[in-house]
């Protein structure tokens, strides 16, 4: 999910966003931040510090949340011309994969059961299907889409460094975890290279 916001969410937001400063931008991702962590800490974590499952399912739903997004951009990228749409099709499938890992790891992690994670998994692919149907109703400015993504960036951020990669590293060898995370920053970064 870092590597998410890192080489794929924040490159996008700044890309789409070149009439903002850097700065805004990096802003939004913050703010994104900061918000999740007021939520998470006020609303979602139990008594006693215990994980509770409604913060699975708020991670989970930012995710889906996000794949909506990513239908949405899909099916404006096709509307601008069918090799546009192909190349924003293919880096979609790309990292939609870890997209579902993460939302099932997310849902599981946080005490749901298989079934709920199923449930979730199952909104997180469908997802990308309502928001290119949503597509041919919605038109986002680029600015407004930018900002968007720049916030859910920040929620991937809070995800992946409260939740996700210190709980790798406590239940799982050390070397062999550092290995898999570097790993998979390295594979999605590749991905997103290619597919842009």
């Amino acid at each position: 999910m870092i590597a998410l916001a890192f080489f794929d969410l924040l490159p996008e937001a700044l890309r789409l966003g070149s009439a903002f400063e850097a700065r805004t931008i990096l802003a939004a991702t913050a703010l994104g931040f900061f918000f999740y962590a007021i939520v998470d800490q006020l609303f979602l974590v139990r008594a006693h510090g215990h994980p509770a499952e409604e913060r699975g399912w708020a991670g989970a739903g930012s995710l889906s949340v996000h794949s909506f997004m990513d239908g949405l951009a899909l099916g404006i990228a096709f509307q601008a011309s069918q090799s546009i749409g192909i190349v924003v099709a293919v880096a979609i499938l790309a990292h939609d994969c870890s997209d579902g890992m993460n939302t099932v790891s997310v849902v599981l992690k946080n005490g749901g059961s298989q079934r709920a994670a199923l449930r979730w998994l199952l909104t997180d692919a469908a997802a990308p299907l309502v928001g290119a149907g949503a597509s041919l109703l919605i038109r986002p400015s680029p600015q407004g889409l930018a900002l968007a993504l720049a916030v859910f960036a920040g929620f991937f951020v809070y995800i992946g460094a409260s939740d996700l990669l210190p709980e790798s590293f406590h239940t799982h060898a050390k070397k062999w975890t550092a290995a898999a995370t570097l790993a998979g920053a390295a594979t999605l970064f590749l991905v997103v290279r290619l597919a842009g």
